[in-house]
């Protein structure tokens, strides 16, 4: 059978021959992509049965990429069939007897469970150190592991130029000749920015820089007792999408759940999205007023967000001033977080304007949190004032 697959970024991967094959890239180079096709490839082309393992940080993240990319792929090629997929325990069987199968990292049974002969670890760089051993420790034959290089993590520390059974290999756009026009050009309009250039253009290890948002953190679900406060609303359609995120208070910090990203839902859509969630106050993008009153006609609680002046700069200011957890089920917030910046300008000054195109869900969060800004600023007052007398400074005037 002819290998699936003819980007220079497939046959650099095929090359490979280490146990360990590291894909190290930018942007829009094709690493998952390609080597899901290699691992489909390897499957349809066994001699005898073998289990592939596709593993990344949580379900909603390869539900989102690698699970899409694999079903695309086999209906792409007219491979699917239905039968074959299982929906339940998400794995797919091949004619020859092998299967590929899906699970994440927070699945402790599935980490330390039964062996493989393949695995791919995708965007390893969001996976922990010591889950990477479990799997590792229980693979018999090969391992990929890909990820964009923003900062350095195991895979440098660990494995690359010290362990002699691991081979290293970066990517860039221009290994992947499928790439549509428009994105090559889009990420050719960024070589002015030295730090995100180096990460997701020429797939060096770098620092990004403007990031807007640090030290969110990511948790399994919202707990029992955290009380809903706000959904934040962001209006799209055609071109960009629309994005809901409810806003929780928990512990002193505020929890973010996606409830909605996409494009192409109207008003109604939105609104029955929202009936179906409990209640609270929907803060949305004043610059859709019909928008927000045709959605207030189906019962619901909406009003714009307050915008002027340098809001946008004040609004980031407020949510960075605020602990923040985003529940693993929001791929999309978390993605937007990973890649919120400022925009830097020719000369490579950071300018106080947020990047294109990671704000839809951004600005959705800070439409919510800013408008609780008076309740934080009441909470702020009430923790900080003096419990007993004796907390009490005297007051030299006297």
């Amino acid at each position: 059978m002819k290998p699936i697959g003819t980007t220079t970024a497939t046959k650099k991967l095929r090359k490979m021959k280490a146990r360990i094959r590291i894909a190290q890239g930018g942007t829009g180079a094709s690493k998952t992509f390609s080597i899901i096709l290699i691992l489909i490839d390897l499957a349809l082309t066994d001699k005898s049965p073998t289990l592939t393992s596709i593993v990344s940080e949580s379900f909603p993240h390869l539900k989102r990429g690698a699970i899409r990319d694999f079903l695309l792929i086999l209906q792409g090629l007219n491979l699917f069939e239905d039968k074959r997929w299982n929906k339940t325990d998400n794995f797919y069987d091949f004619d020859t007897g092998s299967r590929i199968e899906f699970f994440s990292v927070d699945q402790p049974d599935k980490v330390r469970g039964a062996r493989r002969d393949r695995l791919f670890i995708n965007e390893a760089n969001n996976v922990s150190f010591d889950a990477f051993e479990q799997l590792e420790v229980r693979t018999k034959n090969f391992i990929f592991i890909d990820y964009n290089p923003v900062a350095e993590f195991w895979a440098f520390t660990e494995l690359i130029g010290i362990r002699g059974d691991a081979e290293h290999l970066i990517l860039t756009y221009r290994d992947n000749e499928a790439l549509d026009v428009e994105v090559k050009k889009s990420i050719e309009t960024r070589r002015n920015r030295k730090g995100w250039w180096q990460v997701y253009g020429e797939g060096i290890l770098g620092e990004v820089e403007g990031k807007i948002y640090q030290g969110w953190k990511i948790i399994d679900e919202i707990p029992h007792e955290a009380k809903l406060q706000r959904y934040g609303l962001n209006f799209g359609f055609t071109n960009h999408p629309a994005a809901l995120a409810a806003i929780y208070y928990y512990n002193g910090g505020y929890i973010l759940d996606e409830i909605i990203y996409g494009r192409g839902l109207s008003n109604q859509n939105l609104a029955d999205a929202l009936k179906n969630e409990p209640k609270a106050l929907v803060v949305a993008d004043s610059a859709e007023p019909k928008s927000i009153d045709e959605i207030k006609g189906y019962q619901i609680s909406i009003i714009p967000a307050q915008k002027g002046k340098d809001s946008v700069v004040y609004g980031i200011g407020v949510v960075q001033d605020e602990r923040i957890s985003i529940t693993k089920r929001s791929v999309n917030i978390i993605k937007e977080y990973r890649n919120y910046l400022w925009e830097v300008d020719k000369d490579g000054k950071v300018l106080n304007v947020p990047e294109e195109p990671y704000h839809y869900s951004m600005d959705a969060v800070r439409y919510g949190i800013v408008s609780l800004a008076p309740v934080i600023n009441k909470r702020d007052f009430l923790e900080n004032i003096p419990r007993r007398s004796s907390e009490l400074k005297p007051n030299p005037a006297r």
